[in-house]
Formats: structure tokens, sequence, C-alpha cells
């Protein structure tokens, strides 16, 4: 059974759901705290956090599940998770919400980029936590979606393929992999003049997303596309594992290849393939970026041909939400994964707010306050509009990214070309299903 985003038809159905579970749960509520007894509500305590800063407040525990050591997104997963860390510090040292700290760092688990454990550490977790403030991947999250419907728990995705827009449990931010791919097309058609595709991206629902949103892409634009999925490169033998990725675009010379991998992998083919001579361009989607590239033998190649589609701007842009990221973070190396882990946290936080404020801090108010969310403030991050998640999910899907270019000079490496924008293809898309079902 496939759980999809309610829309405004299914109000009445899901308010009366909420409602009973807000009754059930209210019985007894202590008046030091807003929401129903902690016994009745996984992972919300009347004890303090293990490290409390507010006194007298109780605890609401979050849970992060992330690469952190050995997965082809490590380099990400341990910003995201500090900067994930740094934001509900923020939150903790401004009041807390609603008579509690937010503790998400005692049930940080490394998932490895593996299904088969992300599963393992979400059964771990799951009846010590209100919800996932992080789950990282396409494919580990998409393991646990049977298991986040039967909890009723809500799951912060670092992730963005366009199924998420479809899950009730999911909260989403940013434009999809699909959508970053069209205006990767449509960006490459409108500046390189490009008449041929090729996508060489991962299998399963991150590299696939990417594929759909290149396919339909060149259709809207009338150039023609090669797909070439590959392989997910393991430490050290990225080499030898694209080496067909590197062939397949050395023999059919398309004008454009958008990227869908991790960093080395995406590295290792743009070096090899501008060494041998070819002259076209790469687009890669976010995760196809770190800044540890910068100091890699690939970066030359990169500089020249490679750019990034992105959800947000760079760590070093100036708006309240990234000045507040860089203060609560302190003396870092400036990385774009902070940005991402600092970003995706803002609808969370409303969420949670949304469901204290209806004295209902259970799952099931949590889920009431995701289908009630309209707009979300992330203090200039992202536009206001990103967080709505009221409506159908061709409505409510954020369609505009970013465009960069590599620059040792810029603070991650990358500099910001192109503000917000959705090209013509993802403006005129219905997106009636995930866009990775129709490829």
């Amino acid at each position: 059974m496939v759980s999809v985003r309610c829309d405004p038809r299914r109000a009445k159905a899901l308010l009366a759901s909420a409602l009973l579970a807000a009754t059930l749960g209210a019985a007894g509520c202590s008046a030091a705290h807003d929401g129903p007894p902690a016994a009745r509500t996984p992972g919300v305590t009347r004890e303090p956090c293990p490290h409390p800063v507010n006194k007298g407040h109780g605890c609401i525990y979050l849970g992060s599940l992330s690469d952190l050591t050995t997965g082809p997104f490590r380099s990400q997963g341990a910003p995201i998770t500090q900067a994930q860390r740094a934001f509900w510090d923020r939150v903790n040292h401004q009041g807390g919400i609603g008579g509690y700290d937010v503790d998400v760092t005692t049930y940080v688990r490394d998932n490895h980029y593996d299904p088969r454990v992300q599963t393992s550490a979400y059964d771990e977790i799951k009846g010590k936590v209100l919800a996932l403030a992080q789950t990282l991947g396409s494919p580990t999250t998409d393991a646990i979606l049977g298991r986040l419907r039967a909890d009723r728990m809500i799951a912060v995705p670092a992730s963005f393929t366009s199924k998420w827009v479809f899950e009730d449990n999911v909260l989403e931010s940013g434009a999809s992999y699909c959508f970053e791919a069209m205006n990767g097309v449509d960006y490459g058609v409108d500046h390189f003049k490009a008449k041929s595709v090729m996508v060489v991206h991962y299998s399963g629902d991150y590299g696939d997303d990417a594929a759909a949103g290149v396919k339909a892409a060149a259709g809207a634009r009338g150039v023609s596309y090669i797909d070439v999925p590959t392989v997910q490169g393991t430490p050290g033998k990225s080499t030898a594992e694209q080496a067909a990725a590197v062939r397949a675009v050395l023999s059919r010379r398309p004008d454009l290849v958008v990227l869908t991998t991790g960093p080395a992998d995406a590295a290792t083919i743009v070096a090899k393939t501008v060494q041998a001579g070819y002259k076209g361009h790469f687009i890669g989607d976010n995760p196809t970026w770190s800044k540890s590239l910068v100091r890699s033998p690939a970066f030359a190649a990169m500089k020249e041909r490679y750019l990034i589609a992105a959800p947000y701007k760079p760590f070093a842009t100036d708006s309240p939400g990234y000045t507040a990221m860089r203060l609560a973070l302190g003396r870092v190396e400036p990385d774009d994964s902070y940005t991402t882990g600092w970003a995706l946290s803002y609808p969370l936080k409303e969420v949670i707010q949304h469901a204290v404020a209806a004295k209902d801090l259970t799952r099931a108010g949590l889920l009431r306050a995701v289908h009630e969310l309209k707009h979300v403030n992330y203090e200039g991050i992202m536009p206001a509009e990103a967080g709505n998640r009221s409506a159908a999910a061709d409505v409510s899907a954020f369609r505009e990214s970013t465009i960069g270019k590599p620059d040792e000079h810029a603070f991650t490496g990358i500099r910001t070309i192109t503000d917000f924008a959705a090209g013509l293809t993802a403006r005129g898309y219905r997106l009636k299903a995930p866009c990775y079902s129709t490829k």
C-alpha cells in the first residue's frame, strides 16, 4: 500500500484521525509542558535531555540515520549531521519548544548508505524518538518507508527524489533530483546550445529520478537522449568502476552530460573524459560535489567543464539563515553540506511548533501539522513557498534550483552563477507520479 501526501480533499479524514489521537493522548497532561504525557509519546519525556539547556524543560528526542564512515556520501553525511546538531542547539538556546529542549545527538546512527543497515538502525531507535531529523539517502529512506507509515513517524530526508513529495511521512525541502536535472538540461540547451544529452547515473531512486528528469527535458527541448547507468563506486576503486561510463561518454560524444553519482565518481568521469579529449560539458546534481574535490587532481577539468545544479546557495551566502548557521557552527571548514543539514531542519522545527500550539505533541500531531503547513521561514536560505505541504504534489513540489561553478577562491569551492529559477521544462511538467516511475 502506498501512502500519498494529502491534498485538501483528504483533510476531513485526516482531521478526524488526528483529533482521535489527540483525545487519547491528552488525558493527564502536565501543566509544565505542552502536549500529552511522556509515557504516551515515544521520544518525548518530562525528564531533561542528557545535556539540558533550559532548566525545568523536558526532552524531545530526534533520530538521525546518516552515511558517516564508509558509504559514497560519507563526506557529506558528517557535516549534515553536525549542522543539524548546531541548528537544534540554537533552538534550545532560544528557549526550546513548548517547555522542551531538543536532543539530536543521542540517537545518531551510521547507515553506511546501506538499506539493510538503515533498517536495522531504524528498528533500534524507533521506539525512542519522536521523529527522524535526518535519513540520508534515497534507497536507504525508501527501505524504511513501510515502517515509517506503520509507526506514523515523520522523517526528514537528506535526499531529493521526487517520490518524497508524494509521501505523508517524509518532510522534504528543495527541488528534487528530477527537477534539478530538468533545470540542468534547460541550462545546457540555453547556454551551450546542446543538441544531445547523456545522463550517467546510479541505479535506484536517486539516479533514476534524475535520469527521468533528463529524459523529460530532452523531449521537451527536442534534443537526443542517451541513458548510461553506472555502478556506485567504492573507495579507491572509482577509476576502474567508472571505466564503462568514461567509454560511453567518449564513444557517443554528447554535447552535455548530466551526472547523478557521488563526488569521487563524478570527478573520475569528468577528469578521464576531458583528459581523453572530450569537449562537451557536465552538469551534476547536488550530491556530485564535495569541497574536497578542490584539492583533487580532477579539479582543473571540473573547473573548466563542470557545473552543479543545487537546491541551495553556498555556505558563505549573505542572508539571516546563513549568518545564523555560520555563527552556530563556529570555527569550521566551510562546506555546503552544512547548508543542507541546516536548511533541512526548518520544516521539522515548524511542524513541532505547530503540534505544540495545537497541544498535540504526538506523532499523529506532527502528521497533522505537516498537512497544514503552507510555508516555512527558511530565513532567506530558500523561498518561503518551498515549504508548502498542504496541496497536492503537482502544486506543492518546489521546482527551482541554482546553478554553480567550481571556484577555488570560493569558501566551499562553488560560486553561484544563477539564482533560484525553474527552467522551461520544470515549469511545464505535470508531476502525477514520482519521476523515476515514468522513466
